[in-house]
């Protein structure tokens, strides 16, 4: 497994895929672990790296991700028959905001997908987690730029950087979620429900 996880690592590296830090994944592992998380919904595939670590922390984790863009979904599906986990991670090739769930929950939401779509995301699948429930964010500093969008240059940027402070005001100021934002990895957010502490 270890060969596998360095292989998407380097095809991450050398093909400009963005894949979560270690850090970061380290510490969600780490939390599904110690929360007994089964059951896990992913926003966002990319190469697969993210749900096949998280898969591999349990033999009876189950997860469905989504990815819309082709290539990184082909990729995704390759890499995770090659680590045999084909049938505990299912993969969806579709827009996460097209995606339609019915009859399902998961202990674990895990967003990672277009960054100016967060809030979008958030609200659409809080109603798909389950009663104890985490969503957790990942990329809230965005490499550093988060809290100083009008120093950056590009409008592209600029944009992209104000729509994830204001993902981060939402969360801040939410009523049904307390979320709590870790400086580990890219900034990481973790948020519950209030009437579940």
């Amino acid at each position: 497994m270890k060969e596998k996880i360095l292989e998407i690592e380097k095809y991450a590296k050398e093909n400009n895929v963005p894949i979560i830090e270690k850090e970061s994944i380290a510490y969600i592992m780490q939390y599904i672990k110690e929360n007994n998380i089964k059951n896990i919904l992913e926003i966002g595939s990319a190469i697969g790296y993210s749900s096949i670590l998280m898969a591999s922390v349990d033999p009876s984790i189950t997860i469905t991700t989504i990815e819309r863009d082709e290539t990184r979904y082909m990729e995704c599906l390759k890499n995770i028959k090659k680590c045999e986990l084909d049938k505990r991670i299912n993969v969806v090739y579709q827009d996460a905001l097209e995606v339609n769930l019915t009859g399902v929950s998961y202990d674990l939401i895990f967003i990672d997908a277009a960054k100016g779509q967060y809030t979008k995301f958030f609200e659409k699948f809080k109603y798909f987690l389950s009663k104890k429930g985490t969503i957790i964010t990942d990329n809230l500093k965005f490499h550093g730029y988060v809290g100083k969008s009008s120093a950056i240059e590009s409008k592209n940027l600029r944009q992209l950087v104000s729509k994830i402070e204001g993902y981060i005001d939402f969360l801040k100021n939410n009523d049904e979620f307390t979320t709590e934002i870790l400086d580990i990895g890219d900034g990481i957010g973790i948020s519950k429900r209030k009437d579940e502490k």
